[in-house]
């Protein structure tokens, strides 16, 4: 048995979710932040058998497109007066999907 850990951007959480228990597996979701643009991801539990990890993460895939997205870099506001900041634009790649696959010793649903 398989223990998912897939973290996904906050506005494919749900398409995922959807198509993963449509195909019968189940799923615990988290809202969870991200530490580089500090927005919200979601992250998902996902138990399964050995012969099945690699339908869920195709599962993923196709759920989890990667797209720009426009951000603003905010200068710190211990470093200097914010009067003479710039705030400069910054185009990053979201989307898409960080997937850790660990091995279970004993699992029980109770």
């Amino acid at each position: 048995m398989k223990l998912i850990y897939a973290i996904v951007h906050a506005e494919d959480g749900n398409a995922v979710t959807e198509e993963l228990t449509k195909h019968r597996f189940s799923v615990t979701k988290l809202a969870t932040t991200g530490g580089f643009l500090r927005r919200g991801n979601t992250t998902l539990l996902i138990g399964t058998e050995d012969q099945f990890v690699n339908q869920v993460i195709e599962i993923i895939k196709q759920e989890c497109g990667q797209r720009k997205q426009i951000t603003y870099n905010m200068p710190y506001a211990g470093t200097m007066p914010m009067e003479n900041c710039t705030v400069i634009p910054l185009h990053v790649d979201v989307g898409g999907a960080t997937i850790f696959v660990i091995n279970v010793e004993q699992f029980e649903k109770i």
